[in-house]
């Protein structure tokens, strides 16, 4: 891709509006300073000392961070969160970002806001280290009258957007926003709009979605395949399998393989793949598949082919996994800089 296509393409974000819909959670980072550790008088045990709070959109919010930072200009962020101190922080983070829409971003006494808090630790001249992490979520069913508020908004919404993502964060089934319910509604809305780019991804897997554009990684891949986890699946197996994919969905497919790139298979049968740009240093790679998600919808409702939109979500994947300590974002001008790093098919 050169840097005229690139800016032709990157130029129409600015008029795009994407809608993502599911698990949106709050990242709160706790930064300690090993330094001043103490014992506690009363247990004995180590006491670590937070010296710095940080919190950001996380799960979902993290697809919105990335598309924030491509400049896309609506944002319509469809979600719920709860009646809740997290949820207060996660409002007040989506809020204060450039083009986010929060009309149908829910808070609700019903749930609890979905949180990772994630305590790091900080020491001069070296890489965060993270420690366990304490993750509160929600354990009961998603109550109805939330899903159906969300398949009202979707009907309504659908035929105004460029591109709409969904994200299912949750391990548990039906305790997110993408119940069975709303999934049959994600189905009308891409039956009635085929040419509408929907990427669907899920922790849980997406093997009993509805035919949209899947984004995985191998390892999803082999599950969803009802096979052994198999990272290191052979190139050309992958893309016979993405492109059989492709054709069963009527949509394209898209298969992140972390250090061997991007694979793309359209509806025609035909595959594209792009290699990883070379690691340059220390990595983080939390966030890095939101990164290509993001990037991917963008490019898709811009007009790029298959080929551009792996090609820019492989370098801005490149771009976040380099951020460490944080859940990052590539901007326009971060993907500009890379271009010329573009591996050939």
């Amino acid at each position: 891709m050169n840097h005229d296509r690139f800016r032709a393409l990157t130029s129409a974000f600015s008029g795009l509006t994407i809608g993502v819909l599911g698990d949106f959670c709050l990242d709160r980072y706790l930064e300690i300073d090993p330094a001043r550790q103490e014992t506690s008088i009363e247990t004995g045990l180590p006491v670590h000392q937070v010296v710095s709070v940080r919190a950001q959109p996380g799960g979902a919010g993290t697809i919105l961070n990335n598309l924030v930072a491509l400049g896309v200009g609506r944002i319509l962020a469809m979600s719920f969160c709860g009646d809740d101190g997290e949820g207060y922080e996660l409002r007040r983070a989506l809020g204060s970002k450039p083009g986010v829409v929060l009309d149908h971003f829910l808070t609700t006494p019903e749930r609890r806001t979905f949180t990772y808090c994630k305590p790091l630790l900080i020491e001069p001249g070296r890489p965060p280290v993270e420690l366990n992490r304490l993750d509160s979520r929600n354990w009961t069913p998603t109550p109805d009258s939330l899903t159906n508020r969300f398949r009202e908004d979707l009907r309504a919404l659908g035929p105004t957007l460029d591109a709409l993502i969904v994200l299912e964060q949750v391990d548990r089934a039906e305790t997110g926003v993408v119940t069975r319910g709303l999934l049959d509604e994600i189905a009308a809305l891409a039956a009635a709009h085929p040419d509408l780019p929907i990427l669907a991804d899920s922790r849980r897997g997406l093997a009993d979605w509805p035919g949209l554009s899947f984004k995985m990684n191998a390892v999803e891949l082999a599950a969803l395949l009802g096979e052994r986890a198999d990272a290191d699946r052979d190139l050309a197996s992958v893309r016979a399998i993405a492109a059989t994919l492709a054709g069963r969905n009527r949509r394209p497919v898209f298969v992140t393989l972390a250090e061997r790139g991007i694979v793309a298979a359209g509806t025609d049968g035909e595959t594209q793949h792009v290699p990883a740009l070379p690691v340059r240093g220390p990595i983080d790679i939390v966030g890095a598949g939101d990164s290509v998600t993001a990037n991917l919808a963008a490019a898709l409702a811009a007009g790029a082919t298959l080929r551009e939109a792996i090609a820019l979500a492989a370098v801005a994947s490149s771009v976040v996994i380099h951020q460490l300590g944080t859940t990052g974002a590539a901007t326009v001008a971060d993907l500009e800089s890379f271009l010329g790093q573009i591996p050939a098919a």
